[in-house]
């Protein structure tokens, strides 16, 4: 069955249609119920940091949260999204995978956010299901059960048969779901734009980059026909794979808005008595599950971004079953290389590399200091050197190191922070499973099959051919370049522009240095001319003049000097 052809989620709702004035207007009903929400769960001091003094809606935020300043804390942050509708919760949900942003007590308080809503009503879905397929549910599937197995905030899933007696599971996107969110994420642009104009922490951390991120992903999430696709490249990537199961998609039931998949059955992964009911070892389990998720990062570069225990389950032949794949994450080869030498510093307990490996991944606005980041991460690791790598939990030192990058304003690129979060989840999972679970047992081993895969004569073949197109690539358009060059020189519109903004230090003290020196020659030149002219030019009846203009020069060059001595200490102290 062929992928259906892409397409943007469309907006159901009846309003999309109208003028731009009611849109707007709901726009700033939203903004003005966002603001208020806000002001009541404390964080009205974000009037000062999002410039909205003067504004009408800055009188809600002062009037209501005089106390702002003892009373933003991270419950409050958390009651707050959760007033603030399902996009704020999955931005919060995001968030709390965040180290390099924000701090544990934060993190920790949003992973607490529950994703839920009453269910849609029957009626509704049949009308989906009429829109979608131009038949009732009633053809479409033999049996399906209008009461949802969940109900989360943009769908809910259904347990159905269809004519031929397959179990399937029937995802249903929520009516009117997609002009909500999308009304939501205006919002939050026009809000990061506000902030990266007025506060300076904001610009710092690229706030505007951070909502951009979040609201494709979000975008993605909502179009089921991209969670297919998904899915699909998962399957291909473990086919002949005997531990593990990825369900079947049904493409002729499938659009962007309904989802059908093969339904997984067998226990939740975390249940042990269910484990121990089918004759299952959790360690072997633990492990094969572990090594399924290590696999899809480290060999594919494309692995489930969410492996809860809810969306992990293992059959009667112990097989692992994976389902919901709306959240993915994709890693390029540096990023896979960069882990591995994460690991490889990690376990030799050489904090030099662990330092270069960080840079290398991390992005910065502001000049870091590698000796000092060296030196920290140099007592992270000195507080595991005395324990073996099998009693150290990797989510715990990966905890530690992404304070240390926050500490030194690293901000880890989202697909990095993503693989990460996911690691941590996966070594949890293990963990709950099995008490004696260590990752490293199944990450090293697999380590050194992709390390002797990649630098095999397949895989250096493979590397040397790409790196010769490369090359030949460039090497054919070395002439049209050079000719736009010389074209762009002889049209006089050939520039070079050169804005390294880390010299502009350098320059402000070069530029200083001159003008000091300008100063002392000055003084010197003045000095030295009044005496030459004092010495030839002895005007009659002038001597007392010419006396007391000698005595101003050298009044003035003192000056001249004192200041220049004045600067030079000031400069030594500020050095000090």
């Amino acid at each position: 069955m062929s992928v259906p052809e892409a397409k943007a989620p469309e907006v159901e709702a009846p309003e999309a249609s109208a003028s731009a004035a009611p849109r707007t207007a709901r726009r700033a009903n939203r903004f003005r119920q966002i603001v208020e929400i806000l002001a009541r769960h404390g964080f009205g001091f974000m009037v000062g940091k999002a410039g909205w003094e003067g504004r009408p809606i800055a009188r809600i935020l002062k009037s209501e949260s005089a106390d702002a300043h003892v009373v933003g804390t991270p419950e409050r942050l958390r009651l707050m999204i959760e007033d603030l509708g399902p996009t704020f919760i999955k931005l919060g949900q995001i968030l709390s995978t965040r180290g390099d942003l924000l701090p544990v007590a934060y993190r920790e308080e949003l992973a607490k956010l529950q994703d839920s809503a009453p269910p849609v009503a029957g009626e509704r879905i049949r009308t989906i299901f009429a829109e979608e397929f131009g038949r009732s549910v009633d053809e479409v599937f033999a049996t399906f059960d209008m009461r949802p197995i969940a109900a989360a905030s943009i769908g809910q899933a259904h347990a159905a048969t269809l004519p031929d007696g397959s179990e399937v599971i029937v995802k249903l996107r929520r009516p009117h779901i997609i002009e909500q969110v999308e009304e939501d994420l205006r919002v939050l642009v026009d809000l990061s734009y506000l902030a990266a104009r007025h506060w300076e922490m904001a610009r710092y951390y690229d706030i505007v980059a951070i909502v951009a991120e979040f609201a494709q992903t979000l975008r993605a999430e909502l179009d089921y026909l991209h969670e297919g696709r998904n899915l699909e490249r998962i399957a291909d990537n473990f086919a002949g794979d005997t531990d593990v199961h990825i369900p079947k998609i049904y493409w002729d039931l499938t659009t962007a808005r309904v989802l059908t998949l093969e339904r997984i059955r067998g226990v939740k992964i975390t249940n042990v008595a269910g484990l121990e009911a089918q004759g299952c070892d959790r360690g072997v389990i633990a492990r094969r599950a572990t090594r399924i998720l290590l696999t899809m990062i480290l060999r594919d570069g494309f692995f489930h971004a969410d492996p809860h225990a809810g969306n992990v389950f293992v059959e009667r032949d112990g097989r692992i079953g994976l389902i919901d794949f709306g959240m993915v994450g994709e890693v390029d080869r540096g990023n896979q290389d960069g882990l591995m030498k994460l690991m490889l510093g990690i376990t030799q307990q050489d904090a030099s590399r662990l330092a270069d490996t960080m840079l290398d991944l991390s992005a910065a606005h502001v000049a870091v200091d590698r000796n000092a980041l060296r030196r920290d991460l140099q007592r992270l690791l000195g507080r595991y050197s005395n324990r073996p790598m099998g009693d150290v939990r990797f989510g715990s030192f990966i905890s530690d190191m992404i304070d240390i990058l926050r500490v030194h304003h690293l901000r880890l690129p989202p697909d990095l922070a993503l693989l990460l979060k996911t690691l941590v989840m996966g070594e949890g999972l293990g963990a709950e499973i099995d008490p004696t679970f260590n990752l490293m047992e199944v990450y090293l081993p697999l380590t050194e099959e992709v390390i002797r895969q990649r630098f095999s004569l397949s895989g250096w073949t493979k590397q040397f051919l790409l790196s010769g197109i490369d090359a030949l690539e460039s090497s054919l358009e070395i002439p049209q370049r050079l000719r736009h060059i010389l074209g762009d020189i002889e049209r006089g519109g050939f520039e070079v522009n050169i804005q390294p903004s880390s010299f502009d230090p350098y320059f402000t003290r070069l530029e200083r240095l001159v003008n000091h020196v300008l100063i002392a020659l000055l003084a010197v030149s003045c000095t030295i001319s009044t005496a030459f002219i004092v010495a030839a030019y002895h005007p009659t009846g002038l001597v007392i003049f010419a006396e007391a203009l000698f005595l101003g020069a050298l009044l003035l060059s003192g000056v001249f000097g004192l200041y220049i001595l004045y600067l030079l200490i000031s400069a030594r102290r500020r050095k000090l």
